[in-house]
């Protein structure tokens, strides 16, 4: 399934993946922003709708829940701007990324030791 989020659309499913199923109003009120309850209900209807998220019935209300996971729809995003920035090349976007990043020695060591796993070299 391909994702594709809006940045409202990806702040509100980051809230339903960082607190589970949620009402409309604890959605509204993680947000932090000053949006409108039927405002969060539309984007919440339109992720149902594209199938990212599913709901229960609570009461009087609904209970959001994400329908795909966080990982699935973070490759898809990282595809989609390799494909549409770096040429389809993950070469050029950790080359891009390395370069245009201010890292820590700890981040560094952290890629070299997955650059190593994904090579199958032993690091020594």
């Amino acid at each position: 399934m391909k994702i594709s989020l809006t940045d409202r659309e990806a702040d509100i499913m980051q809230v339903l993946w960082d607190q589970g199923p949620c009402l409309v109003a604890e959605v509204r009120e993680r947000l932090g922003d000053d949006l409108a309850y039927t405002t969060v209900l539309t984007v919440l209807r339109v992720l149902e709708s594209k199938g990212y998220v599913g709901h229960q019935e609570e009461g009087r209300g609904h209970r959001y829940f994400a329908s795909v996971k966080q990982k699935a729809a973070r490759r898809n995003a990282i595809q989609h701007l390799t494909d549409k920035l770096f040429k389809g090349s993950a070469e050029l976007l950790f080359s891009h990324m390395v370069s245009e990043q201010k890292l820590s020695a700890e981040q560094i060591q952290r890629m070299r030791r997955l650059l190593a796993e994904r090579s199958g070299e032993d690091e020594s």
